[in-house]
Formats: structure tokens, C-alpha cells, sequence
């Protein structure tokens, strides 16, 4: 066998929640280039489609479920739905999450910071509870979270710190999940990237241009990052190249955590 042929993933089906854009959307077509169906969840529907029409424009079928995952009785049902209508599900990608409010802690209200948790971290587990389950059953799979460098740190001059708080919660759900799951086939690994500019990052690099140069003038690479950078990592863990990998975070960051 070819090393490159162990990044390929023909027959497999990969969903991806946050699909239609940003890091799921790049992902989703590196999955199809390898040769991945892919099932794409997201809150809108021509966004979605216009995705999808990428996927099978690289000669792959793509499913789409709009819906808004963060809400944990949505979350489940779509899970359901989606085994039951798309599956079985060989890789999932926990990729909706978001800090949306730069707001202090001491001005954060409780509706608002359950909202934030379901957002970054209920779904992720409520779908690899389900999803994943179905992997156990079968023996086999992959599970990718996308998590964040603000599950190790403390960004500067941002509230919101539900973001920070939920993604290391992610990270270590990870690996616990990970060390529960390596014996019967099922990995679990994260990514933990630093600043892309994904549309969110852009909308805040206008809103809040001294933010977003505070952080690249910390950055040893000098630049944000790309969102199709992360696409050949994503391919990398879905794989059978990473066959013995599990329970990792997998920082990108351009070297930011380095100091």
C-alpha cells in the first residue's frame, strides 16, 4: 500500500455539524477529496446546499439536516435522525461552537452562560454519545473535536470566558472519552486551533481590529491562520493513517502557545 493511500477514506460516510461554512465546510470537502460522503448539519439551509453541491461536484454524495444543534433537545433528535436516514456514520466532526459575546463573567447571566455551554460542548457530547454509540456497536470509528488553544489559555483583552471554560472541558472530554473507547476501536482526538479567519474572526477583526492585532503580534509566525489549513489534519485523524492516535489535542496555532 501506498502512504498515501492511508489517507484515503473511500466508503466512508463523515458528518460534519457546522458544515456549511469556516472549518466544517473545509473539512467536508477534504473528507470528499479523499473520497468521504459526507452529511452536513448547519442552521442554514442555502448555505448548506451550496456546500453539499461542492461535495458532489468532487463525485461524492452529501445529505444536508439544517437545524441548530446547540439546542440539546434539536441536537438529539437530529443525531437519531441522521443514523437513521444517513447512516452508519464512520467519522463525526464536533465543529459548531463560538464565544459570540465579549462580555465579563461578572455580567454574564446564567441563561446565557448554559446557552454558551450547550453551544460548545453539550452537542459535542450529546452527538458522540449518539453517533459515536453507534460506532461502539460496530466496532469502529472516528471522532474529531474541534476545540481550541482557549482550552489552555486565557486570551488577552476579550470577555466571554465561557468560551475558554467549554472548550477545556472538550479537550478533556476528549480524553476521557478516548481512554473509555481505545479498546473497542472507537478514537476520539481534538483540535486545538489558534486564530483563523474563519467569517466569525473576521466580523470580529472589524468589530474589534485591536483584538485580533493584540493576537498576531504574539503569533512567532506573524499571520493568522487559514481555514484549509486545517483540513489536512482533519483527513489526517479520520483516517487509517492515524490508526494510533487517540485521545490527542492537536494544537495549530502558528506557534502562539510557544510563549
Amino acid at each position: 500500500m501506498n502512504v498515501l493511500d492511508r489517507f484515503r477514506l473511500d466508503g466512508k460516510r463523515l458528518f460534519v455539524t457546522g458544515g456549511s461554512r469556516g472549518f466544517g465546510r473545509v473539512i467536508a470537502l477534504a473528507a470528499a477529496e479523499a473520497g468521504a460522503d459526507i452529511i452536513l448539519n448547519g442552521r442554514e439551509s442555502a448555505a448548506l446546499e451550496k456546500t453539499a453541491a461542492e461535495v458532489r461536484e468532487r463525485g461524492r454524495q452529501a445529505w444536508t439536516y439544517p437545524a441548530d444543534i446547540a439546542v440539546p433537545e434539536i441536537c438529539e433528535a437530529l443525531c437519531q435522525r441522521v443514523l437513521a436516514e444517513a447512516g452508519p456514520i464512520d467519522i463525526l466532526v464536533n465543529n459548531v461552537g463560538g464565544r459570540n459575546l465579549d462580555i465579563a463573567v461578572e455580567d454574564t447571566d446564567l441563561a446565557t452562560w448554559r446557552k454558551f455551554v450547550d453551544l460548545n460542548l453539550t452537542h459535542c457530547f450529546l452527538a458522540t454519545k449518539i453517533i459515536g454509540g453507534a460506532m461502539l456497536k460496530r466496532g469502529s470509528g472516528r471522532v474529531i473535536n474541534i476545540a481550541s488553544i482557549s482550552g489552555m489559555i486565557a486570551n488577552r483583552g476579550i470577555g466571554g470566558r465561557h468560551y475558554e471554560t467549554t472548550k477545556a472541558a472538550l479537550i478533556h472530554f476528549t480524553r476521557a472519552t478516548a481512554a473509555d473507547w481505545a479498546p473497542r476501536g472507537v478514537t476520539v482526538n481534538a483540535i486545538c486551533p489558534g486564530l483563523f479567519m474563519t467569517e466569525p474572526n473576521v466580523a470580529w477583526a472589524e468589530k474589534h481590529p485591536e483584538v485580533i492585532e493584540t493576537f498576531v503580534r504574539q503569533v512567532p509566525m506573524g499571520r493568522t491562520g487559514e481555514p484549509h489549513e486545517i483540513g489536512p489534519l482533519a483527513l489526517y485523524l479520520a483516517s487509517p493513517a492515524s490508526s494510533y492516535v487517540t485521545g490527542a489535542a492537536f494544537v495549530i496555532d502558528g506557534g502562539y502557545t510557544l510563549w
